[in-house]
């Protein structure tokens, strides 16, 4: 969840004004604070974190609308004795990152999220631990595969995007090496890695001049900007050593389960430093040779098209877009009829009785979910019991949607500018 905002945010930060122009800045700004009002809540003392209400063991026993929901909903905290350094420092980086989104239209809400992910990143860094081992609960559903240390420095740099405060900045520089920010050489962002998002903010700060321009700070900035170089050109096959995996199609491809949750993620960073190449005249230095932004944003683009049903499947895995979109999605409030339509209470059994094996589409739509996607051979089983597949979550549409914003904006300058921008946009399409 709080990825998710963190992505949001990010989105609104990078795209702000193509969101407007599209007419959803005030739907992406209530969406972030739906969640960051929670965190607020969550968050009840300076080392205290509510991290999880109810368990994914008991939950999975029922197929119910969350209104008929009778499973524990007992809340688990990370304090002082149960520290969870990653969730704190991803709530921090939610919130810090919120904090910029909301500087100019409510100086109030901005200053009070800055508060609490001040406090957050403290409690993170003084407490040092992984939330599943605090709270054990977590570990069959969402485990802390990368450890805190990603956690930590990307909730430093947001901190630092936030406020200037040198402080956050000489954090990810002196916690460089140790914390593995210039150490890791990775494929993947998510919400559990980070490492890709740190390195890809470090190489901004490098390209904007924003450090003192001492040899030690430069050198380790570049080191950052080697280290999500090599992540861009994995993701765009051009490295020596690996490269990610691709369907016959041309998706991206890391693993089998909730597949699309990478796709989207590698397209928000490729757009993003497609933007801060094009803005300081820069080249991607890939071991095949240099890449020009034109050519990331046409991967970005290329990724995107495949979500949105180009693909052999002619499967828009963007739920509620397009003709053919899933319509039996993995998720318990689509697919039993609304408790607006029938009050009636529907139990843990009845709901996998009469609902989960039905072959009928959802009675409800989950509009602008993305699903987990095709598999490696770009196959595609619209099936309930199809978890790996069917299964939406907020984390897989909340990177898409700075990108899906920028390609709207492009859309409309082809109407109003046509011949420049239709010849950047075949330029990218052809590359």
């Amino acid at each position: 969840m709080a990825f998710t905002i963190t992505m949001l945010s990010w989105s609104v930060i990078e795209y702000r004004q193509e969101i407007e122009a599209a007419g959803e800045l005030g739907h992406a700004l209530e969406a972030i604070k739906w969640g960051t009002d929670y965190f607020i809540k969550a968050h009840t003392s300076p080392n205290v974190l509510w991290a999880e209400v109810g368990d994914g063991d008991t939950d999975h026993y029922c197929w119910q609308r969350p209104e008929d929901m009778t499973t524990s909903r007992q809340a688990y905290k990370i304090d002082e004795r149960k520290p969870g350094s990653d969730l704190a420092g991803e709530t921090a980086a939610s919130m810090a990152a919120a904090s910029i989104v909301f500087r100019k239209t409510n100086s109030h809400y901005s200053h009070l999220l800055l508060h609490h992910a001040q406090q957050l990143f403290e409690f993170g860094d003084k407490f040092r631990g992984k939330y599943d081992s605090s709270v054990g609960i977590v570990k069959s559903y969402y485990a802390s595969v990368s450890g805190y240390k990603d956690e930590l420095l990307w909730a430093a740099l947001w901190l630092y995007e936030a406020t200037d405060n040198p402080h956050y900045l000489e954090y990810v520089l002196n916690n460089a090496h140790s914390f593995g920010g210039i150490g890791w050489a990775i494929s993947e962002f998510s919400w559990d890695v980070k490492y890709a998002g740190v390195q890809l903010m470090a190489s901004k700060l490098l390209m904007q001049g924003r450090h003192n321009k001492n040899n030690e700070q430069a050198k380790i900035l570049e080191q950052y900007r080697s280290k999500a170089e090599y992540y861009l050109c994995t993701i765009l096959n051009k490295n020596n050593v690996s490269n990610v995996e691709r369907t016959p199609a041309g998706l991206l491809f890391i693993r089998q389960w909730n597949n699309m949750q990478y796709v989207s993620t590698a397209s928000f960073l490729l757009t993003v430093y497609s933007d801060y190449l094009r803005r300081s005249n820069h080249r991607l230095n890939c071991h095949t040779g240099p890449v020009d932004h034109e050519e990331l944003f046409a991967f970005a683009k290329q990724q995107t098209d495949y979500i949105l049903g180009s693909n052999p499947m002619n499967m828009s895995y963007l739920v509620g877009f397009g003709p053919n979109f899933p319509t039996r999605v993995h998720h318990r409030g689509a697919s039993i009829m609304s408790h607006r339509e029938n009050k009636a209470f529907i139990g843990c059994t009845q709901g996998y009785d009469n609902w989960y094996g039905r072959g009928d589409p959802n009675p409800n739509v989950v509009v602008g979910a993305v699903v987990g996607g095709p598999d490696c051979e770009d196959k595609f089983s619209d099936d309930r019991g199809n978890y790996m597949q069917t299964e939406a979550c907020t984390y897989n549409t909340a990177p898409l949607v700075g990108v899906f914003a920028k390609l709207s904006s492009l859309e409309h300058r082809i109407q109003v500018e046509p011949e420049t921008t239709r010849s950047y946009m075949l330029h990218t399409t052809n590359k």
